[in-house]
């Protein structure tokens, strides 16, 4: 049976973007100034993703995506996510693209890079961000920043790209700050109820695509990601054929049966005449499907060697 969207405790393109957009700026617009009767350096809480208590949808924001602090002031980014995410201010003249898609291979992509302050046009890096333990990965839970000059300065997500970015407006040292700590909380708040609304629609609208021969591998809008096979047990009869595809827009994911490789990106095995044992997909990109024809009756599990930790696990049942 097909679960019925509801609200959940917590966890950009379309319209729900906008009405996205529009939960985070009441709050602000509604808030009056905090004040400047403490001009000393303040520290500022940002969170980096968002999730359904299951883990299964995940967000691709920065809560809230946009700040204004005073020269001198601090940024904590905190993971609010088992999905990986990092905060990346580009170099001047350096593109976004030339960081797509993110490749965990490169060092500068993958690790911490720069001072605990900013300067404003070198590159600094978080490394990853998560709020689990990530298998096979460095990670970390949260990443301090110092900015002592005014500006502003736009940074990213490199796994998530143009879809997960964030601005830092940073005023006047002393200036009046127009939100407090708790509106921008507040703000957070509504944007990761609407992520989450997102992330229930999109998954009924994927359950919709599936059949017993075709898996959908998880799923992205932009928005929210689905962290799950659609739909994960399937059966099928011996001689049969299951599509695995990858509907999303940005995420990348595997469908692996028996051992994970200790190179979960290299293609591993025969999918045309499967009968078990070990067969792996590499890395599927948006767009990609993986064909598997089962030969043998049994029940083969199988998980995404890059989220399974999240429960993105599967099996399929064969039937002579």
């Amino acid at each position: 049976m097909r679960r019925i969207p509801g609200a959940h405790p917590i966890f950009r393109k379309l319209p729900i973007m906008a009405a996205a957009l529009a939960a985070v700026a009441m709050p602000l617009a509604l808030a009056g100034p905090a004040g400047a009767a403490d001009w000393s350096p303040r520290t500022w809480t940002v969170q980096v993703g968002s999730e359904s208590g299951d883990q299964e949808i995940q967000g691709m924001a920065f809560l809230p995506w946009e700040i204004d602090i005073n020269a001198g002031d601090t940024i904590k980014w905190e993971a609010n996510s088992a999905e990986i995410h990092t905060v990346t201010f580009l170099a001047d003249g350096q593109s976004l693209e030339s960081t797509q898609p993110f490749n965990p291979g490169i060092p500068d992509e993958l690790l911490p890079r720069g001072a605990n302050w900013y300067d404003g046009h070198s590159y600094y890096n978080s490394g990853l961000l998560a709020n689990v333990t990530v298998p096979g990965f460095p990670s970390a839970k949260s990443y301090s920043l110092k900015f002592p000059d005014q500006g502003d300065f736009t940074y990213y997500c490199l796994v998530h790209g143009k879809a997960m970015k964030g601005m830092v407006h940073v005023r006047a040292a002393g200036s009046e700050y127009p939100h407090s700590q708790s509106d921008y909380n507040e703000a957070a708040e509504s944007q990761a109820h609407a992520t989450l609304e997102d992330g229930y629609k999109l998954d009924d609208a994927l359950w919709a695509q599936s059949s017993n021969h075709k898996v959908l591998v998880g799923g992205d809008d932009g928005t929210a990601m689905i962290m799950r096979f659609v739909r994960p047990t399937v059966t099928v009869e011996v001689g049969e054929t299951v599509w695995f595809t990858n509907t999303g827009m940005g995420e990348p994911h595997t469908v692996t049966f028996g051992t994970e490789p200790a190179n979960i990106e290299a293609p591993w095995g025969d999918p045309t005449s499967f009968s078990g044992g070990d067969l792996n997909s590499g890395i599927m990109p948006p767009g990609s499907t993986f064909a598997v024809t089962f030969t043998k009756a049994g029940t083969f599990d199988y998980i995404c060697g890059l989220h399974d930790y999240m429960g993105m696990v599967g099996k399929v049942i064969v039937e002579d």
